[in-house]
Parts: C-alpha cells; sequence; structure tokens
C-alpha cells in the first residue's frame, strides 16, 4: 500500500537532492522513516494548565504523567508500550562545533529513573546531565493501545508560536502523525491558540482540537460551537472532540460504560485508532501531500527570487549600461550641436557689438571735434588738439580691445558649460591680452592743409572794399557841392575796407574749421575701420581656437563613450544570453517542482490551490 506514496515521497527526496539542499533531503529522510514506522506518534500541545497530561493519563487509564499540586512539565514526555512499567531520562549529547543542521540524529544515553521520581524527572530535576544537550522523559507502560502502536507526547505549556513543543527534536510537530491541540472548556480559543493551530497547519495535515474540562463547565457544548465557528472562520480544518479526562477515569475506576461514552474519549480513542490503521494509507498520503507544499514552497523561492532579480538585473545591470551608454552618444551629439550653435552666436554677436562699441565711442569723439572747432581757430589750436584726438583715439582702441577680451573668456566659459556634465574643466589653456603697440599701429593724422590770411590780402581786401565805400559816398557827397574824395567819403571807405577785412577773416576761419572736420572725419574713418578690422581678425582667431579645442574635446569623449557603448553592447549581448539559458534552467526547474506538487496532490485524488511559482510584479 506504500507504494505509490512511498515513490512520490523518494522523487521529492531526489528532488531536493538536484537542488542542492541536504537540509530538506535530510527532512524527507526523516519523514520517510517515520511513515514507515508502523507506530502512530500523538504530539499533545497546549498553553499550561489546560489539562494535557490529565488527558493522557485518561487516555490510557494510568496515571503515566504527573498531575496536580502545582506541577510543570519542564522535559517532553514520551508514553510508549513496555512489558513491564518504566522510566527513564534520555538525553542527547551536546551539540558538536560545526555540525550541519539537519544531520543524522545521535545516539542518546539513557538514565533509568525510579517509578516515584517521574515528577521529578518531567520537572528536569533528576537524570539530566548539566552541559548535555536535549533531553525527554520515557515512559514504558503494558497497555493495549500502546501496544497497538500508539505514542504519546506530553509537551511543556506555551503561548508562543515559536515555542510549539519543547526544546527538544522528540517535540517537533513535523516527527509526529497527529497533533492535538489541548485547550479547556472555561474559554473560547485564543488568539494565541489559533495561531499556533495556523502555525502547525503549514507542515502538519492531522490536527484535533481537544476541548478539555468538559465536566467544569455547564454550557460547554456552547464553548465547542463558538471554537468550532472560530475554526472556520480562521480557515483552520481541525476535528473539535469535547472530553473529560476526569470522567473517563472516574468511568474507568467503576467501569462504567455510560460514563466512559459521555467523558468524550470513545471518539478521540477512536480517532487514534482510526488513525493509525490508516497510518500507511491516507494519513501516508496527506502526509506526503504537505511534505511536497512544504519542499516546492522552499525549493520554488530562491528560484523565483533569482527570476525576479534577474528582471530587476535588466533594468539596472548590463543591458541598463548599454542604455545608459546609448544615451551618452545621443546627449553628446546633442552637446557638439550646441556647443557649435553657442560659438556661432556669440561671435556673431560679438563681432556686431563691437563694431557698435567702437562706432558710438568714435562719434562721441567727432561730437566734441565738432563742438570744439565751431569756435576753435586750428592754426592757434591744433598742437593741442591732435594730442587729444590721438589719446581719444587710443583710449577707444583700448576699451574696445578690453571689451573684446572679456567678450572672449565669457564666450569660452559659455561653450564650455555645454561639457558641465562631463564634470572636469573643459576651457582651452588659452590667455588673450591687450596688444601694447595699439598707439603706433594707428594711422597718422597728418596736419591738414588751411588757407592763412595773410597781410598782402588783408590789404588787398580791405583797399577793394574801401574803394566801393569811398565812391559811393564820394558821389553823394558831389550833390552838396563837395568834390568826390573829402574827408567824410575817406572815412566811409576806411569803415567799408575794415569791414571786409573782418568779414574776410570770418569765412576763411569757418573754410579752416570745415576743412579741419572734414580731415579728422577721414582720419576717424580710417581709424574705425582698421581698429574694427583687427577686432574682427581677433575675435576670429579666438573662434577657430575654441573651434578647435572643443572640436577635439568633443572626438576624444566620443572616442571614450562610444567604446564604453561598445564595451556595454558586448556585456549585455553575453549577460542576455546567459540571462535566458539561466531563466530556461530556472522554469524547467519551475516545471518539474510543479510536476511533483501536482504528482503529490493525486495522491488523495483532492484539488489543492496551486503554487504560486512564477516571481509576482
Amino acid at each position: 500500500m506504500a507504494g505509490i506514496w512511498l515513490d512520490v515521497l523518494d522523487e521529492i527526496a531526489r528532488t531536493c537532492a538536484a537542488h542542492g539542499r541536504g537540509d530538506l533531503l535530510q527532512t524527507v529522510r526523516q519523514k520517510r522513516a517515520q511513515l514507515l514506522d508502523p507506530t502512530l506518534r500523538v504530539l499533545v500541545i497546549g498553553e499550561p494548565n489546560q489539562g494535557k497530561s490529565q488527558l493522557i493519563n485518561a487516555i490510557i487509564n494510568a496515571p503515566a504523567c504527573p498531575v496536580g499540586d502545582g506541577r510543570t512539565t519542564v522535559l517532553p514526555t514520551v508514553v510508549q508500550h513496555a512489558e513491564a512499567p518504566t522510566v527513564s531520562v534520555a538525553q542527547a549529547p551536546p551539540p558538536a562545533p560545526g555540525r550541519a543542521t539537519g544531520a543524522a540524529p545521535v545516539t542518546v544515553e539513557r538514565t533509568p529513573v525510579a517509578l516515584n521520581q517521574v515528577a521529578a524527572g518531567v520537572a528536569g530535576l533528576v537524570g539530566r546531565r548539566p552541559g548535555g544537550g536535549p533531553a525527554y522523559v520515557e515512559i514504558g507502560l503494558p497497555r493495549a493501545l500502546l501496544g497497538a502502536g500508539v505514542v504519546l507526547v506530553d509537551t511543556p505549556g506555551t503561548d508562543e508560536v515559536a515555542g510549539i513543543g519543547a526544546a527538544a527534536s522528540v517535540a517537533a510537530p513535523a516527527r509526529a502523525d497527529i497533533v492535538l491541540l489541548v485547550s479547556d472548556s472555561t474559554r473560547e480559543l485564543s488568539v494565541a491558540e489559533l495561531n499556533m493551530l495556523l502555525h502547525i497547519m503549514r507542515s502538519h495535515p492531522n490536527v484535533v482540537v481537544v476541548q478539555s474540562k468538559t465536566d467544569l463547565v455547564a454550557d460547554w457544548r456552547a464553548v465547542a460551537d463558538r471554537n468550532r465557528q472560530h475554526l472556520a472562520e480562521a480557515g483552520v480544518p481541525a476535528t473539535l472532540i469535547p472530553v473529560s479526562a476526569a470522567l473517563r477515569l472516574r468511568a474507568a475506576a467503576a467501569d462504567d460504560r455510560a460514563l466512559n461514552a459521555e467523558s468524550g474519549f470513545p471518539a478521540l480513542v477512536a480517532r487514534l485508532q482510526r488513525d493509525l490503521a490508516g497510518k500507511a494509507d491516507h494519513l501516508a498520503r496527506a502526509a506526503v501531500q504537505t511534505v511536497a507544499r512544504t519542499v516546492v514552497e522552499q525549493l520554488a523561492a530562491p528560484l523565483r527570487a533569482e527570476l525576479a532579480t534577474q528582471e530587476a538585473e535588466e533594468q539596472s545591470g548590463p543591458i541598463s549600461r548599454l542604455h545608459a551608454a546609448q544615451r551618452e552618444v545621443d546627449e553628446l551629439r546633442r552637446c557638439s550641436t550646441r556647443w557649435q550653435n553657442t560659438l556661432t552666436d556669440e561671435i556673431t554677436d560679438l563681432l556686431a557689438d563691437l563694431e557698435y562699441d567702437l562706432r558710438d565711442r568714435t562719434r562721441q569723439i567727432l561730437r566734441a571735434v565738432d563742438e570744439a572747432f565751431d569756435t576753435a581757430d586750428p592754426l592757434v589750436a591744433w598742437d593741442t588738439f591732435q594730442d587729444w584726438l590721438e589719446r581719444s583715439l587710443v583710449e577707444a582702441a583700448e576699451a574696445n580691445h578690453e571689451w573684446l577680451i572679456q567678450r572672449c573668456d565669457w564666450i569660452a566659459r559659455r561653450v564650455a558649460a555645454n561639457f558641465d556634465r562631463y564634470g572636469y574643466d573643459v576651457l582651452p589653456p588659452w590667455s588673450m591680452t591687450m596688444p601694447e603697440d595699439i598707439g603706433e599701429r594707428l594711422p597718422e593724422l597728418q596736419r591738414p592743409t588751411v588757407d592763412r590770411f595773410t597781410t598782402g590780402q588783408k590789404l588787398f581786401t580791405g583797399m577793394k572794399g574801401s574803394y566801393g565805400g569811398m565812391l559811393m559816398f564820394g558821389l553823394a557827397t558831389t550833390l552838396a557841392g563837395m568834390p568826390m574824395i573829402n574827408p567824410v567819403s575817406v572815412g566811409i571807405g576806411a569803415l567799408f575796407g575794415g569791414k571786409s577785412i573782418r568779414d574776410e577773416s570770418k569765412q576763411l576761419l569757418r573754410r579752416r574749421q570745415a576743412t579741419v572736420k572734414t580731415a579728422i572725419q577721414r582720419h576717424v574713418d580710417d581709424f574705425f575701420v582698421r581698429i574694427i578690422r583687427d577686432c574682427r581678425d581677433a575675435a576670429r582667431q579666438v573662434q577657430r581656437m575654441l573651434r578647435d579645442h572643443f572640436t577635439g574635446l568633443t572626438e576624444e569623449l566620443q572616442e571614450a563613450i562610444v567604446q564604453s557603448f561598445r564595451s556595454a553592447k558586448q556585456e549585455a549581448d553575453t549577460d542576455a544570453s546567459l540571462r535566458e539559458q539561466r531563466q530556461r534552467e530556472i522554469r524547467l526547474k519551475m516545471t518539474r517542482l510543479a510536476a511533483v506538487y501536482e504528482q503529490a496532490q493525486q495522491l488523495t485524488g483532492a484539488r489543492s490551490a496551486p503554487l504560486l511559482l512564477e516571481p509576482q510584479p
């Protein structure tokens, strides 16, 4: 009868070995040995003072486990069949350093204890060596139920889920064929007990809730109904059996079958006998299903995590680095376009600004020239004016060149700002200074040729002007009988001659001023053309220097980024191939795990919830 489930269990063992899980393999082997053992191991657990020890005594109708007088169970107690009553304390040696978890169990040493020392042995006061390993008490009694193969294990009370059973492996639920959770009738199942049941049901399919002490509570049936409701709401498929150990022991003493039936123990004993008879078939199948679920979940968990990690690495691994390298290539291409446009636009603006600045400065100089020569005589003020003009033009040229230097430095920094994301200084190692020979490079101002008002010209102009005045007034005086040349006409002629000299002098002055203004205008125009040409040449030179510098820098960055892109692509291709191969292996393992799980579920023909093998997004 054990052929089918044993084959499935062996397949689970082979799966554990194939996955390199020695701990799970050892657990499966222990479960295999346990299921092949004809005895039925019954583990009795529960919170303190719930009547666990008295329950065992009532099941076998013998005072095997000490109860009352405030006695506390410290060591697990194993009650099994023996031809004569025996008591011993079994203790494993202390754990050896480096001994693997789940390794084969070591031989325990048993110390016989007198029958009247059972309570002290269970309390851990006798038979246990200091410094030894986990210990438990073995009690042997000649009872028919025990002789049929039932082994009862009494455990220390606990209200912590993590402390189910006892410290010794003998009380672990995984090594039990059936687990009895004892809870008395004075209250409903507590949250801690429900959590304990949920914890046990993860690894154990055969659990019974025993509601003890029904003789102490009149409405124990209502408590039982509420407890069944709590179990259903918590999703715990455990049977609840109300019992009274006191009635059972009293019925055994009086051989009262009716009282024994009222105690509820016939149903509990029948359940144990039914499980004992069906251990090699129904019970083993359910146990194998639970083992399969536990093993498959533990084997699938790292596979799911690895698949999730690989999917995450697709975003942060070589593929991500490849995408980052591609973005760097695209960004460098955009950066190259940006800095070239920036350089071209800024140089164009610089040339226009330089021309406007120099034009504005020369206009201010020309306005000052016009204002000065509106009144000044070039013959008198030329030397002083020439020094001022040359100095003003040199200052204008120097200011224009200084602005050119500042703007070129600003343009270099503005272009370099496009490379800020690359994290290092990209300014060109250059320095532009103001030329020291600006004054020598300016066009020479030639003294303009202007008309002078000589003495002969003054005499001739005076005579020409006086002749007309003297003739006009001389004719007028002849009418009065005076001669043409008389003192009046001579005086009037002298006045007209002086006026002619003054008028001619003013006209010559205005011509000299106009001539000088025109000459200075031509000189300033020559100055403007020469200086602006020099500024344009300097700006173009800076543009070429910056262009060459940043072109070389772009080429260096491009070479490095392209090399990084190639490396990332090669790494991504290799990683993608390895990842794809590993994903195929993982999915194949998951498929095999699913097949093992389905094979285990078919043992009882029940449809269980499918395991979640694929990683969740």
